[in-house]
């Protein structure tokens, strides 16, 4: 059986219902759901690609991957509070959907016959990339703490030298690291 076709037995499944719960702001709300339809697009533009088109059949995972990503990052974001969380989530939903739109090159360049559908998923995209800039004026920049990766600090905020209440170094003494490496 072909992984694209193990990939969508569960597209079927919703899981909406119970992610719905984990979104807090009707901005939250509002993309979660065209996330949903940009899935339902994907997978409807997925079914019309012929079994023997296998360079198509491998790309649509990839779209199928970002679709759900769309979706899946929102609820993980709305879980939590914390500032650099909901941006690290908000970021992969951004490369997700830049992906989405460069995909329908691929899509053209190996004869999709059904490009109209593509230019359908671009214009959701930008659906969704206007409700998505909403969304993010919603994160708290005071809810956070020090990403010492210094990615994803909001600006303006200053953080302490102190240690946070969370130890999120998992290799503090030597013992725990193979020197080997």
């Amino acid at each position: 059986m072909e992984i694209v076709t193990l990939f969508f037995l569960f597209a079927d499944i919703n899981l909406s219902p119970m992610n719905k719960r984990n979104i807090k702001t009707k901005e939250g709300q509002a993309l979660y759901e065209k996330g949903g339809q940009i899935i339902e697009l994907v997978t409807e533009l997925i079914d019309l690609i012929p079994e023997e088109n296998h360079i198509l059949r491998e790309v649509s995972r990839f779209i199928a991957e970002d679709a759900y990503t769309l979706q899946v990052k929102v609820s993980g974001a709305e879980a939590g509070s914390l500032y650099d969380i909901k941006m690290e989530c908000a970021a992969l939903i951004r490369k997700a959907g830049r992906e989405l739109y460069v995909q329908r090159h691929n899509f053209e360049m190996f004869g999709y016959e059904y490009m109209s559908y593509m230019k359908l998923l671009v214009d959701r995209l930008d659906e969704y990339k206007a409700l998505f800039i909403l969304w993010i004026d919603t994160f708290d920049p005071h809810q956070s703490i020090k990403d010492d990766w210094g990615l994803f600090n909001p600006p303006g905020i200053e953080f302490s030298d102190e240690n946070d209440d969370i130890d999120f170094d998992l290799f503090d003494d030597d013992d725990d690291m193979d020197d080997g490496l």
